[in-house]
């Protein structure tokens, strides 16, 4: 099994049962007010005209180009899964450290994964992966950066699940204008910005020679009815995604600076999640652990400790408590 946030399971085995703030996944805690979904959404098949109007939704809100084709997936995750079966299993280079499903998927799939530090060291690989930002160290790359790489590559795979408050980075826009043999392909996942992780939705976005496969493997009704209508309802919200990214830069702020009462360090992060270097994430982790607030460590670093962003201001109260005692009591 491959190491994950989001893994309460193992909180409560190791520290017991109780009332558990989970920050350790990168899943906005503010999450889109669920709409009232018709029956057919839970009663009935998707129709074509659904997922049609699911894809508009889709290519809206992440600007595609008319030549940009679009396959919902469940989840960001469902579309890493099939990016191995896009060619014949050879050298894959991703960068890191990073998401481990991009890596485990390839491998599983008989792929030779080579983790490098930056983008220069994909050069020359038959698939590399970028995530954008990436995750967990908030690292980013400019859509300039990446047209230039993917003449050097094969395949580009841009992972742009935490992308959704800054558009200006996305490759989707550009997807359309790539010369002739340029490949990328693009994943975006829907329940992380919108908060409804468990809806399981997200995409992915390219030319159509690259997608249509990826749309023949998920095979017929690959996303639910009330995933449809839910990211047909949110994506098309542009109110609620301005006043969100706007509120969620205010919560980054916020949780930085009471990272810095703790005498933590900003390694870097998304305004969906920070990583901090804490000096002991072990201990960290435990302190946190005893109030009952799970967070997410990592086995390459001995310091890093990455927590998602609180929503209520009671989960926010908690969190200060924990974290920095003599600020509950000033």
């Amino acid at each position: 099994m491959r190491d994950h946030g989001g893994d309460l399971d193992r909180a409560m085995a190791q520290y017991g049962e109780g009332d558990w703030l989970d920050l350790s996944t990168g899943i906005n805690a503010r999450s889109y007010p669920f709409p009232d979904l018709p029956a057919r959404a839970w009663t009935a098949l998707p129709t074509g005209a659904e997922l049609a109007a699911l894809i508009a939704a889709a290519r809206a809100a992440y600007g595609a180009g008319e030549g940009v084709d679009c396959v919902p997936l469940a989840g960001a995750q469902a579309a890493i899964q099939l990016v191995p079966r896009l060619g014949t299993p050879e050298e894959a280079r991703v960068v890191g450290p990073t998401y481990n499903e991009h890596a485990g998927s390839l491998q599983a799939q008989g792929w030779r994964v080579t983790q490098v530090d930056d983008i220069p060291g994909l050069k020359g690989a038959p698939l590399a992966v970028v995530v954008n930002p990436n995750n967990p160290d908030g690292r980013f790359w400019t859509p300039e950066e990446l047209i230039d790489l993917a003449h050097h590559v094969g395949l580009l795979v841009v992972d742009e699940s935490f992308a959704d408050p800054v558009p200006e980075y996305s490759m989707v826009r550009y997807l359309d204008r790539l010369p002739e043999g340029v490949r990328i392909v693009v994943l975006r996942s829907f329940g992380k910005f919108y908060g409804l992780a468990g809806v399981r939705l997200g995409f992915a976005l390219g030319a159509r020679a690259l997608i249509d496969p990826m749309r023949r493997m998920a095979g017929p009704w690959a996303v639910s009815g009330p995933a449809i209508a839910a990211g047909c309802r949110a994506l098309a919200d542009q109110a609620w995604q301005r006043a969100m990214i706007a509120q969620l830069a205010r919560d980054a702020v916020r949780m930085d600076a009471l990272a810095e009462k703790a005498g933590w360090t900003l390694v870097g992060g998304t305004v969906l999640f920070r990583t901090y270097d804490t000096g002991d994430a072990a201990a960290a982790q435990d302190r946190l652990a005893a109030a009952r607030i799970w967070t997410r460590r990592f086995p390459y670093s001995d310091g890093w400790l990455r927590l998602g962003l609180p929503g209520p201001e009671a989960d926010w109260a908690r969190l200060e408590t924990a974290l920095v005692p003599s600020f509950s009591r000033a």
